[in-house]
């Protein structure tokens, strides 16, 4: 008796490991599946308002009066400025 149930416990025990290696197979595939059929976010275009990446001064009479000449210059040269 006691082999009968050491030979059922242990089938029991394989067969439990081979239904779980089948479930989550099946489940990785699936996932699998599912993130490479998902769309990807397209790139969105800027707004009509935003700026294009390319640098413009500010030349406002206001702003011109409060600004320091090497800012000035680096405006002038198409730079962005790094001193105030």
């Amino acid at each position: 008796m006691n082999r009968v149930r050491t030979a059922v416990t242990a089938a029991a025990i394989a067969g439990s490991m081979l239904v779980g290696g089948v479930v989550g197979a099946t489940l990785y595939g699936v996932s699998a599946l599912t993130a490479a059929a998902a769309p990807t976010a397209a790139t969105p275009s800027p707004a009509a308002g935003s700026p294009s990446g390319m640098f413009v001064p500010n030349e406002t009479a206001a702003h011109e009066a409060t600004e320091s000449a090497a800012r000035e210059a680096q405006e002038n040269a198409g730079q962005v400025p790094t001193v105030p």
